[in-house]
């Protein structure tokens, strides 16, 4: 069996900059990700390079399993990985105009710097809905693609596809370097919609001088890139930031999040949790993050 290839046109027949995908394939399941990734190369005429991982536990040394119990288990599992990587070869063949097949039998502990390391050579990391549920794989994503190098990720956990541009975007705006970031990086999805809500959550902490002003900087720039844009400044309610941004993006019907990731240390949103962690754990959008 092979995919046959959605169709789709941009509005305004925009040529998109991205030429190099790389798609994040969950070893035990990734047949509905593969297809997305498929389609969405073929939309955008871009080279797809299928990256098929499996993990296993770094070994502790009071473990009881026997050195040639853990060989036994990894020759099981790097021979799985092969038989998969041949079955996703079989399935892209024939569907899209120039790909890749790339396989990773690695340790949870190194799986980040493995994924890192190809991210490097890509426009964006794509991330499908059988990735994005598996929370183990999904944080290595996140710790790789997204904070150790310089490429955007985009996670789709709907299985929607993402070939036609999302009519409505929401941009979460927070005049914090991420933001911009996420917005540069994002451009060609912006110009494509057909409006963007750059959101600007209210809280009283946030009620600096200067911060509507912020937002309205940052949507003349999206305007002078001919994007069309909405300048919604909202209030949190005494709620948290994410539940405000998801709230407002199903109240103007966003196909798509657009925002900046771990504005703060890491180490900080990991202990007192934050925005980019708890939007990731509880995902019903697409997600474009950029660090």
């Amino acid at each position: 069996m092979r995919f046959s290839v959605l169709s789709s046109k941009w509005e305004g027949d925009l040529i998109m900059s991205i030429k190099t995908v790389l798609s994040i394939l969950d070893v035990n399941q990734f047949n509905d990700d593969l297809k997305c990734a498929v389609d969405f190369c073929h939309s955008h005429d871009a080279h797809l390079t299928a990256l098929l991982i499996a993990m296993c536990a770094t070994p502790h040394f009071s473990s009881y399993e026997s050195l040639a119990d853990r060989l036994d288990r990894r020759v099981r599992d790097t021979e799985n990985l092969t038989e998969k990587a041949c079955d996703v070869r079989t399935l892209v063949k024939g569907s899209i105009r120039s790909y890749e097949v790339q396989e990773i039998y690695t340790e949870y502990a190194w799986a980040d710097e493995d994924i890192a390391e190809r991210a490097h050579y890509v426009d964006l990391v794509l991330v499908g809905a059988q990735a994005a549920h598996n929370d183990l794989l999904r944080q290595r994503v996140v710790d790789g693609a997204l904070l150790q190098s310089p490429t955007p990720v985009l996670i789709n956990p709907t299985n929607k596809h993402l070939g036609e541009a999302p009519k409505v975007v929401l941009l979460a705006w927070d005049s914090s370097e991420a933001a911009a970031r996420a917005t540069r990086q994002s451009i060609d999805f912006l110009q494509a919609a057909g409006t963007v809500h750059v959101t600007l959550v209210e809280a009283p902490s946030l009620h600096a001088a200067g911060y509507e002003e912020q937002g309205a900087n940052i949507s003349k720039f999206l305007e002078r890139h001919g994007v069309r844009v909405s300048l919604d400044c909202i209030s949190d309610n005494g709620h948290s930031v994410e539940n405000a941004l998801r709230k407002h993006a199903v109240e103007i019907g966003a196909g798509m999040i657009v925002m900046g990731a771990y504005s703060h240390p890491r180490l900080r949103q990991r202990l007192f949790g934050g925005v980019t962690q708890s939007m990731l754990s509880d995902l019903d959008l697409p997600l474009f993050l950029a660090h």
